[in-house]
C-alpha cells in the first residue's frame, strides 16, 4: 500500500510515535500544540470575529476597513495573520477564497488550512469556473449572483463575512458563533439558521 492511500490520521500518529521513540518529540508539547491549534487558533476564532461583526456595527465598519486591526482588538493575530482583509459576501456578490500558489492561509482566525483547500485540483478550478466547484461543494448559487475570487498571498490573506442568515436576530454573539463554519469563513459555504 502507498503512503498516499493511509489516512492522514494513521500517517500522523506513526510520525508522532516514531519521533517520541526517538526522543525528539516531548508528547506534552506536542498535546498542548494541538490542543492550542483546536481550541485558540482556529476556526472558532473567526467565527468570533464574525458573530461580532454581526453584532457589533461599529466594529463590522473597522473589520471591513482594516481587517488585521479589528482582528487583532479581539486578540487573534500572529503567524500567517499579518495583513488579513475581509470582504463581506452579500445577496448579489459573494467572495470565495483561494490561494492558486500554495496554501496561503489566515491561521489566527481558521487554524490549520484542510485538505481540500490545498488540494491542487480545488486551487486551479476554483479560479476558472467557481460556480461550478461551489456547486460540488454543496453551495448552489443563482446565476444573478456575481462570484468573486480572492486569491490569498504571502502578503494578503482574505476572510469572508459571510451573510448573516435570516431568523438569528434574535441571537446572541455567543449565540452566533457556533453557525459560522470554516468553510463560510472561506467562502464556499454559507452560514445556516439554527
Amino acid at each position: 500500500m502507498t503512503t498516499s492511500r493511509i489516512s492522514p490520521a494513521l500517517r500522523t500518529e506513526a510520525l508522532e510515535q516514531l519521533l517520541t521513540e526517538r526522543g525528539l518529540v516531548d508528547p506534552a508539547v506536542m498535546d498542548k500544540f494541538i490542543a492550542n491549534y483546536e481550541s485558540n487558533v482556529g476556526p472558532l476564532n473567526g467565527a468570533k470575529v464574525v458573530a461580532k461583526a454581526w453584532t457589533d456595527p461599529e466594529y463590522r465598519k473597522r473589520l471591513l476597513a482594516d481587517g488585521t486591526s479589528a482582528i487583532k482588538e479581539l486578540g487573534f493575530a500572529g503567524p500567517q495573520g499579518e495583513h488579513i482583509v475581509v470582504v463581506k459576501n452579500t445577496a448579489t456578490t459573494h467572495n470565495v477564497v483561494v490561494c492558486t500558489l500554495c496554501s496561503c492561509y489566515p491561521w489566527p482566525v481558521l487554524g490549520l488550512p484542510p485538505s481540500w483547500y490545498k488540494d491542487p485540483a480545488y486551487r486551479a478550478r476554483v479560479v476558472r469556473e467557481p460556480r461550478a466547484v461551489l456547486a460540488e461543494m454543496g453551495l448552489r448559487l443563482g446565476s444573478d449572483v456575481q462570484i468573486i475570487v480572492r486569491d490569498s498571498s504571502s502578503e494578503v490573506r482574505w476572510l469572508v463575512l459571510p451573510e448573516r442568515p435570516a431568523g438569528t436576530e434574535h441571537l446572541s454573539e455567543e449565540e452566533l458563533v457556533p453557525l459560522i463554519t470554516r468553510e463560510a469563513l472561506v467562502g464556499v459555504a454559507k452560514v445556516s439558521a439554527p
